[in-house]
């Protein structure tokens, strides 16, 4: 009876409800994510922002989330959103009066195997050098007397954050909702959105149940319903619901209110105190996906039937050895409930690249609660500033590719995702799910000739060659993996001898027309206006100064231009080379990344297999680094361009895909026995990170200037048309701030040790920075990483060489050598020669 009254009286609160004509911005969705948009949209000073929800706020998943609230993140600016995140909680309660239900008592994560107390100390050590939250690593017996249920005989450590804690999901949506109607917003429940207007690309209404309303932009924050709805607008929002669960025991009356988050990765559980009740949810390894043929419109607070015995059981056997009490306590609830997840377990975030101020927050997850503040303020900065507050490359939706949001490839993939939250995060683990979208079209004699794949934008692609009578298969540590001496044997071909990478899955656009070129120089920081046949290495910058693009520009003909970039980048280069071509230009930008296959032949002896291979005189007088010409291998006809990113002498030689195999056998042939070696990726990152070329997305980013990372001759200063970014980039120069942070080479001192990415920085025992990359320097002899540092005073040698520098893995300081120049051959002469 009391349900049929509130449906009652919800239709007839619907039948009432009257929307504005106009909006500043539509806010679609009232789960934590969409509220916290609002909000925060509101409290910067847009008005008349109106947010709609088609049911009830929370009703979708937000409801039943654990409200996990944790800090420690993979990254440096996903800290300081999820520290936000926290903060946030405390300053809506004393500005709305609505409590949010935040208990700050603490996470506590267990280690019983070596792998995951190595990864608990290598997490440890980077948030720490990020100086957002504290982590402190902790013994067994610690351990018991912070959480004295727990069994700890088998433990090896744990990690521990004071900070962190958990807090009521619904109590959190309201209280941003609140704030958001305080801030003047129109927050309004009981209205679908049925599609959004489109004029021109551009964002121009929606159209609702209950009516239409004008708005330049929209906020879709729509959860599990976020990707069908991007659909109707032709908009990519690649994310699936999957079954989640989680169990509630009966009342216990020795449970402290103050116990701390557990988490037991390693059997796939956390634990939380919850209303004098344990909760006890799963994050198990193979998940179960749910709403392949969409998500019922009226879904509303509901549980799903779910799979308990396979899915929920195991979880809660473990947790009853891990937890003795619970093999006496009884359960009073059993839930199932869908969470939506992404192909990369990153949330989605920024503006879609297919229709302008169509703005995109969704797939949290299962870290929403926790998230949701951070996201919300993130969003609200960047529709304001016109871009990103921070460095958001790895949630930025234009990341993702067009295949990756098909249901086939989403509904096998999260079965994977939801599970590796919890799952080892071990370096170069690949992806196991949806694989084999995009080949190469040697991917077949690659892989006959040993090569191990990974994935990367989907493309499967040789990471490293196994010899002969060794299975093609990682095993995965965090110290040295199974195929370190295959691509140690690689990188040391390509420094002694000659090898080939398939760079095929390289992206590749051409840009062309009469403006062609004056597009070009206004985007690119270097001058491409140069003679045809000329390849010029550039970055992209923003108007802030930072790398949007690392890439390269080779002038075909006089209005002809072939772009080269990384595999993962093409939406967003695409996307940028579009917003910052004038409507009125006679330039036409086309993704020709699937027309074209790459072969990097590299190495000393690359000149002379070449040279048998084509008919083309390589020597540096015929043949110059930086420049590119047409060839014949064989029967294919294509162009070799004289650049590399090993610093070796090489080429790159282009092929049509329709001629690569052909172009591939008769390098092979001509290599006859002489000794050409095959090489992965791997060996690829191992020879750059040696010479101190950066990486794009880990080296520099929208916040890294030329002169910070040490390549300030991409910036051409002098030439006719000012590249974007110009006027910052000569501030700097003028006043000498990038001084202050600058991009340095180290190398350990002991060879055992191998270094990833984010292990802090020590000069003299004090952090002053963390690394953005690593690998194994085979020629060099040790571990070398690439990151900044920051000093007011200016880094400089003398700088570095003052005090002892060291990097820190895993909470201890191993010595290290540094330096501002490349370790490996700074002169450049070997690639030149």
């Amino acid at each position: 009876m009391l349900i049929v009254h509130f449906v009652d009286t919800l239709q007839e609160k619907n039948m009432s409800i009257e929307l504005p004509g106009k909006a500043s911005a539509v806010v679609i969705g009232g789960g934590v994510t969409g509220s916290s948009v609002a909000y925060h949209l509101a409290k910067a000073g847009w008005s008349n922002v109106v947010q709609l929800e088609r049911s009830q706020f929370s009703c979708g998943t937000t409801w039943h989330a654990a409200g996990l609230i944790g800090t420690m993140r993979a990254n440096e600016n996903h800290a300081k959103m999820a520290e936000y995140s926290m903060s946030i909680l405390r300053d809506l309660e004393q500005e709305t009066g609505q409590s949010t239900g935040f208990r700050q008592v603490g996470s506590l994560s267990i280690a019983h195997s070596e792998a995951r107390f190595e990864e608990l100390k290598r997490v440890a050590s980077m948030n720490n050098a990020f100086g957002i939250t504290q982590v402190n690593m902790m013994t067994p017996g610690e351990v018991k007397e912070m959480y004295p249920f727990l069994e700890t005989g088998d433990l090896i450590g744990a990690s521990y954050v004071p900070h962190d804690g958990f807090a009521s999901p619904v109590d959190v949506t309201m209280a941003f909702v609140k704030g958001a109607r305080m801030h003047g917003a129109l927050c309004i429940e009981g209205v679908t959105v049925d599609d959004v207007v489109i004029e021109d690309g551009k964002v121009v209404g929606v159209t609702t149940d209950h009516g239409d309303i004008q708005t330049d932009y929209i906020v879709n924050c729509g959860g599990m319903w976020a990707r069908h709805l991007g659909k109707k607008s032709g908009v990519n929002i690649p994310l699936h619901a999957c079954e989640h669960y989680y169990a509630v025991t009966e009342k216990l009356t020795d449970l402290p209110e103050d116990l701390p988050v557990m988490r037991d990765h390693d059997k796939c559980a956390y634990y939380k105190q919850d209303a004098g009740s344990l909760l006890v949810g799963g994050f198990e390894k193979k998940a179960v996906a749910w709403g392949q043929n969409g998500i019922p419109k009226d879904f509303s607070f509901d549980e799903l039937e779910g799979h308990m015995e396979e899915q929920l059981m195991p979880v809660l056997e473990d947790a009853m050895e891990r937890v003795p009490m619970l093999q006496e306590t009884g359960w009073r609830k059993f839930f199932c409930g869908p969470e939506s997840f992404t192909p990369d377990d990153q949330f989605h975030i920024g503006e879609a690249p297919e229709v302008r101020n169509y703005f995109v927050g969704a797939g949290l997850n299962s870290i929403g609660i926790q998230s949701a503040g951070g996201l919300g303020k993130a969003l609200a900065d960047w529709m304001t500033n016109g871009h990103p507050p921070l460095d958001l490359w790895g949630n930025d939706i234009r990341r993702m590719h067009p295949f990756q949001g098909t249901q086939k490839y989403l509904e096998e993939r999260v079965t994977e995702t939801l599970g590796l939250l919890y799952d080892n995060h071990y370096p170069y683990r690949q992806m196991e799910t949806s694989r084999n979208v995009r080949h190469s079209p040697v991917h077949e004699k690659l892989a006959a000739r040993g090569a191990c794949f990974g994935e990367a934008a989907g493309w499967e692609r040789p990471n490293w060659f196994a010899p002969k009578g060794v299975e093609p298969k990682y095993e995965y540590s965090f110290g040295k993996q199974n195929w370190f001496e295959y691509s140690a044997s690689e990188h040391q071909a390509a420094r002694e001898n000659v090898v080939l990478f398939d760079q095929s899955s390289f992206s590749k656009y051409t840009v062309q027309g009469r403006d062609a070129c004056r597009v070009l120089q206004r985007i690119c920081s270097a001058n491409i206006d140069v003679p045809a046949g000329k390849m010029v290495y550039t970055h992209w910058l923003n108007d802030r100064g930072g790398i949007e693009a690392d890439l390269t520009v080779t002038r075909v003909s006089e209005n002809e231009f072939f772009v080269i970039s990384g595999a993962a980048v093409a939406g967003k280069d695409l996307d940028w080379l579009r917003r910052h071509t004038p409507d009125d230009a006679h330039c036409f930008v086309n993704d020709v990344t699937n027309a074209w296959s790459v072969f990097g032949v590299m190495g000393p002896n690359s000149r002379d297999l070449l040279s048998k291979a084509i008919d083309t005189d390589f020597s540096t007088e015929a043949f110059p680094f930086g420049s590119v010409q047409n060839i014949e291998l064989g029967c294919a006809i294509g162009r070799a361009g004289r650049v590399s990113y090993v610093g070796e002498l090489g080429w790159e030689i282009y092929l049509p895909v329709d001629q690569a195999r052909h172009g591939f056998d008769q390098l092979m042939q001509a290599a006859g026995d002489e000794g050409l070696k095959m090489a992965g990726m791997h060996a690829l990152d191992s020879c750059r990170i040696e010479k101190k070329f950066v990486h794009l997305g880990h080296d520099v980013g929208d916040e890294d200037t030329p002169l910070e990372c040490g390549l300030s001759f991409v910036c051409d200063m002098t030439k006719e048309i000012a590249f974007i970014g110009h006027d910052v980039i000569a501030k700097q120069k003028e006043t000498g701030s990038w001084k202050g942070k600058r991009l340095v080479q180290f190398l350990l001192e002991d060879p055992e040790v191998v270094l990833y990415h984010h292990e802090p920085i020590l000069r003299g025992g004090k952090m002053v920075g963390h690394l953005t990359s690593g690998n194994y320097g085979h020629t060099l002899g040790g571990s070398v990483g690439l990151g900044y540092v920051y000093a007011e005073e200016g880094v400089t040698p003398d700088y570095l060489a003052a005090e002892p520098m060291a990097i820190e893995v895993g909470g201890v300081a191993i010595p290290a050598k540094a330096s501002l120049r490349p370790m490996y051959d700074p002169s450049a002469e070997r690639m030149r020669s």
